[in-house]
């Protein structure tokens, strides 16, 4: 459905670079990256808001590099709703197809099937002041589907909302991408919405796209550091891959050697390894996990219902426990304890 190849779009300063990214009709495709990375430069070249320098932008097998916006196809969601406060909801929703001049007939059936869609039939005589924030997106998302584009465009729709408001609405977003299969570009800097929404993520970074994938692939299998940290990995180390003189495969940072499983790439690498696939004891486990060290608690993080346990091995080394476990094993900073994970946990790159 969309298809943009060496995109690079200048704007001051900022420059976003070959660019190519192919996304699948009906597919929900989220635009992953930090504040200032490219994020909705990308996404408003698509719409068509920015000259394009270098590249082209295909939509449904038409290049549509040159089009005017209102040609595309394509409708626009921002984190701010953009919502016209002296219209009700109602007027709102319908103004797009007013200003195409569009039937009244199709109108009303287009009114009725977006809000019956979205639930939102009960505000639609209140003007936007008086919603709250997760109203006000949905009617902001009732007010771009209600055009039926090919094409919808979520610029950080749900960051600006509280953290339960966040969840309802992240579930409506679920919902109807996944009844109505309209092809879906979301931004968004919140790597635990990438994963909650997206069919594939793409990373992007100083503007430039650094990985596409699968939530998993990005979640597991990062290709640099910078895809590591921002999927939170915590645990990223510099070494050496080698051959153990019994055959196996080590990834060597400082004096610890992780075995790694499979073959591997030698020479200068990195080496990542998510917090939740750490376990951490009071004993040895008695487990078939091949990496096993003994250190102390360097740092503990309190995030309310998990933690995060640092342990100095070294090198240091991050675990995500729950609440409980750690209520329960009495951890304490300086505390001697175990680490434990599988040599299939480690990703090498």
């Amino acid at each position: 459905m969309i298809s943009i190849r060496d995109l690079s779009v200048e704007l001051g300063e900022f420059t976003l670079r070959n660019a190519s990214l192919d996304v699948a009709d009906g597919e929900y495709m989220v635009i992953l990256g930090p504040t200032g990375a490219g994020k909705t430069v990308l996404l408003e070249s698509i719409a068509g808001l920015y000259p394009v320098k270098y590249g082209k932008v295909w939509i449904g097998g038409k290049d549509v590099t040159g089009l005017e916006p209102e040609k595309r196809r394509v409708s626009i969601v921002y984190q701010d709703q953009a919502l016209f406060p002296h219209l009700s909801v109602k007027d709102n929703i319908i103004f797009g197809l007013k200003v195409k001049k569009t039937p009244h007939a199709e109108i009303d059936q287009a009114l009725d099937r977006t809000v019956n869609l979205m639930g939102i039939g009960s505000i639609l005589n209140r003007r936007p002041s008086t919603l709250s924030g997760g109203e006000r997106q949905k009617v902001a998302l009732a007010r771009a589907l209600c055009t039926e584009p090919d094409v919808l465009l979520l610029d950080e729709p749900i960051s600006a909302l509280d953290p339960q408001t966040r969840e309802e609405v992240q579930y409506e977003l679920h919902r109807m991408q996944r009844f109505l299969r309209i092809t879906t570009m979301h931004v968004t800097h919140d790597f635990e919405e990438a994963i909650a929404l997206g069919d594939r993520i793409a990373v992007i970074g100083d503007g430039e796209l650094r990985q596409i994938g699968t939530p998993d692939e990005i979640f597991r299998q990062p290709n640099s550091e910078f895809v590591a940290r921002f999927a939170m990995s915590r645990n990223i180390f510099t070494g050496m891959v080698e051959t153990s003189p019994n055959g196996e495969c080590l990834f060597k940072t400082g004096d610890t050697a992780f075995v790694v499983a499979g073959d591997k790439i030698g020479g200068a690498t990195r080496a990542v390894i998510r917090p939740e696939d750490v376990l951490i004891s009071l004993e040895p486990l008695r487990a078939s996990a091949r990496n096993a060290f003994c250190g102390k608690i360097s740092r503990i993080t309190d995030k309310g219902s998990t933690l995060f346990i640092t342990v100095d091995l070294p090198p240091e080394i991050t675990a995500l426990i729950t609440r409980h476990s750690f209520d329960e094993m009495g951890l304490q900073l300086g505390m001697q304890v175990y680490v434990t994970f599988k040599a299939s946990s480690i990703h090498v790159f």
